[in-house]
């Protein structure tokens, strides 16, 4: 929902809504450039660590573990308590954690604090888009859709190749470090820029047994595929996939009969919305699936150095940047057979 804005809504050709679509692609763009450089930078993390392929797994999947487990959890605390002060908590989490990974002294270390940068862009990624959802008037929201796509995909278009220069000419360290200035830009800016809103909706107890169901199945679930990988029949693996799976089945029958759900169900009745989440699991499920071994397969195999892999990854990465303004009519209804 858009209601309980502070103020009247945003017009995109404003300098009020040129500096949303700024905040909020900074903040979706740290963390895009953030998870495509990552992948860059494993062969030197594992080179100084003397890591295993398990452990350049989990620097990687760390962070999608409880970015997974917690995104239901952050959006809807953003539409009860505020959608830019969690996005700001989000932002500030994630430029402490990202500070600890630049800092790590081990893999344990990194894998850790890669956790903890998945809390905070839990926090942040709903937030990016519901903030663009709940400040522009509706005429203008599919195309500041568009627009924050497209900018923001440019952050993960350049980030193996931005990722491969900082290894190769300084440090791995850097892909990190790299985001604390931006955060604290994205601070100054969305504190005095963009305003605050809630959902009025959102008025009573809040959904905690949904909240926990739901970070149990997505958590359990996804450390089950994970750790599939090293030997599907492990017994960790076996009972984070049945939990993962019981849980996932009592959170859907939570959300059916709670009076205040996390996850409404009736959202999935809309075939854009459903349909739209579906394609996105898809791609970026396929791009992140093939990245890690693509980026160790040209550097480890081939002998690329890390500004040359990053390079390789571009080609698909800006087809997808280049294809996200123009889905923005379809999505508001105006393309072919829209009404």
């Amino acid at each position: 929902m858009t209601g309980g804005r502070s103020g009247a809504p945003i017009a995109l050709g404003t300098a009020p809504g040129r500096w949303v679509v700024v905040v909020t692609v900074l903040a979706s763009g740290m963390a895009f450039l953030d998870a495509t450089a990552v992948q860059v930078a494993l062969p030197a993390i594992g080179a100084e660590f003397d890591a295993s392929l398990s452990g350049l797994q989990w620097t990687v999947t760390g962070y999608t573990l409880t970015l997974a487990a917690l995104i239901l959890l952050g959006g809807s605390l953003g539409d009860r308590y505020g959608r830019r002060r969690v996005f700001l908590v989000g932002v500030v989490w994630f430029a402490i954690a990202s500070l600890i990974c630049g800092l790590a002294q081990s893999t344990g270390q990194l894998v850790a604090a890669r956790a903890l940068q998945g809390i905070g862009g839990a926090l942040l990624t709903p937030g990016s888009l519901a903030l663009i959802q709940s400040s522009f008037r509706p005429g203008d929201r599919a195309r500041a859709i568009g627009l924050w796509s497209a900018l923001s995909g440019i952050a993960g278009l350049i980030g193996p190749f931005l990722g491969g220069v900082l290894v190769d000419s300084v440090s791995w360290r850097l892909v990190f470090l790299i985001n604390v200035p931006v955060a604290v830009l994205i601070v100054l800016v969305a504190g005095r820029h963009v305003p605050e809103s809630r959902d009025p909706g959102h008025h009573g107890r809040f959904d905690y047994p949904g909240a926990t169901l739901g970070a149990l199945a997505l958590g359990g679930l996804t450390y089950a595929l994970i750790a599939a990988g090293e030997d599907p029949a492990r017994p960790d693996v076996l009972t984070s996939a049945a939990v993962g799976i019981a849980t996932g089945v009592a959170f859907v029958v939570r959300e059916r009969w709670a009076a205040e759900p996390m996850l409404p169900p009736r959202l999935f009745r809309d075939r854009q919305f459903t349909g739209a989440n579906l394609a996105t699991l898809a791609v970026y499920g396929a791009l992140g699936g093939s990245g890690l071994f693509l980026v160790l397969q040209l550097q480890t195999v081939l002998g690329y150095e890390a500004t040359g892999a990053g390079a390789a990854m571009l080609p698909s990465i800006a087809l997808i940047t280049l294809l996200a303004p123009g889905s923005a009519p379809w999505r508001s209804g105006s393309g072919p057979g829209g009404r």
